[in-house]
């Protein structure tokens, strides 16, 4: 019998995992679901099916030899999310307090938003199935 590959979660590197918990849980709102800070923790996206994002204290990784990140390599890194209602779901989070630094626009694959991180790494967000749901223009 062939087992399927399932993409369960990522794990960031974050110089302050309760900053990064702050961020993910009460103004994204994700469910925390290991709190082992300030070395990590876990973020659980999407209901209980759905993946995580781990957040490993920066000092922690480093210990495993990991060397620090320029602001350009964590802009270039993306948290990639999808939503049904792109445009409410923009209003809610603005209303929070996230910035973001790309509103809800099109792109010739997909509807889309970007926010930062309080690390720098990307927060995107797309309308649909990632990749498939390009509004006709």
């Amino acid at each position: 019998m062939k087992s399927a590959i399932r993409m369960d979660g990522v794990t960031l590197a974050v110089e302050s995992v309760r900053r990064s918990m702050n961020y993910y849980c009460k103004k994204l709102g994700f469910k925390l679901e290991v709190n082992a800070a300030p070395h990590f923790a876990m973020i659980r996206v999407g209901g209980p099916r759905g993946g995580t994002i781990g957040l490993l204290a920066s000092a922690e990784a480093r210990k495993d030899g990991a060397k620090k990140m320029t602001a350009r390599h964590k802009r270039a890194i993306h948290i990639e999310l999808s939503t049904d209602d792109l445009d409410g779901l923009y209003k809610r989070l603005r209303a929070k307090g996230v910035r973001f630094y790309a509103p809800p626009h099109d792109e010739p694959w997909e509807r889309s938003m970007s926010a930062c991180d309080p690390d720098g790494y990307t927060v995107e967000f797309a309308e649909g199935i990632r990749g498939h749901n390009a509004r006709a223009g």
